[in-house]
């Protein structure tokens, strides 16, 4: 097995898809003994092979780009005021503690010279929020790719998420919600326009949902 780190830092499991997926099931099977189970009982039998597929399934975004996400969704068109798609479900895991946190994104941009297709803002939300992460890190970057391949003159994110290493665990705060907020271009130097993305994003903008 090779010891050299991936591009995006972690270092891989096994030299192919099958040795990755076996020693994740025995690493899986050995938490379950150090808890206290016995980890032959029926219930248990297929637990390691479904944590291994479940846990490949939840960090797929480490194998995704947002280049090849958006593809040739890009239009020429004069459009140049703001595009905001909100409420986007997402759904990642906390790096420290490795439980979930969900929520919704709210991403807007303002064009310059072409637009996205629609559905590619969500997909590229899926391309980060599919890793280790920590909500911060996720809305920036998801501002970043979005700047670096659209090239608009500005980008908004907003996350409002549940985390559940804070709800069922440790301060067991079952209402707190985490907002994060990451502004580019525009977006920062203008604070009307600022203001007009944040008060649509919170839902104050008039429109109906």
């Amino acid at each position: 097995m090779s010891s050299t780190k991936a591009a995006d830092g972690r270092a891989p499991l096994a030299t192919s898809d099958d040795d990755a997926g076996g020693e994740m099931e025995a690493l899986v099977r050995r938490q379950l003994e150090l808890i206290g189970e016995d980890a032959d009982r029926d219930g248990l039998l297929k637990t390691p092979e479904r944590v291994a597929k479940s846990l490949a399934w939840l960090t797929r975004g480490y194998e995704l780009d947002p280049r090849t996400v958006i593809g040739d969704a890009l239009f020429e068109e004069s459009h140049e005021s703001m595009v905001m798609v909100r409420d986007i479900e997402l759904y990642s895991m906390c790096e420290h503690h490795m439980l979930p946190f969900f929520g919704k994104a709210h991403i807007a941009y303002i064009p310059h010279k072409r637009i996205v297709g629609l559905s590619k803002l969500p997909r590229v939300v899926e391309v980060f929020a599919r890793r280790l992460q920590v909500q911060e890190r996720l809305t920036e970057q998801i501002a970043d790719a979005l700047e670096e391949v659209l090239a608009p003159k500005g980008v908004g994110v907003v996350i409002e998420a549940a985390h559940l290493c804070m709800m069922m665990r440790g301060v067991e705060k079952q209402n707190s919600r985490t907002i994060t907020s990451a502004v580019r271009g525009s977006f920062r130097a203008d604070p009307a326009t600022r203001d007009e993305f944040l008060r649509l994003a919170h839902g104050n903008g008039g429109v109906a949902r």
